[in-house]
């Protein structure tokens, strides 16, 4: 596996704990991020896609047109 160095911005106690952490504990902390990166990747989707499950979902619990703008209205 190709291994490439970025910069990333923590709070200070998180920057403190991996610095403070043995080589073997970073490697691991390296390698779960690296792992919830590619997982952030594979579920990242358009917001028009999100919208439209947003909508599809209130509509089928019931949510119209006429009741949305009620509320937007309030």
């Amino acid at each position: 596996m190709d291994v490439k160095e970025i910069k990333i911005c923590v709070d200070a106690e998180s920057a403190k704990i991996y610095e403070s952490a043995i080589f073997a504990d970073r490697q691991k902390l390296d390698a779960l991020l690296s792992l919830r990166l590619r997982e952030f990747a594979r579920k990242r989707r358009p917001l028009e896609a999100v919208m439209s499950d947003i909508s599809r979902k209130a509509q089928a619990r019931g949510l119209t047109p006429e009741i949305l703008n009620n509320l937007l209205s309030e």
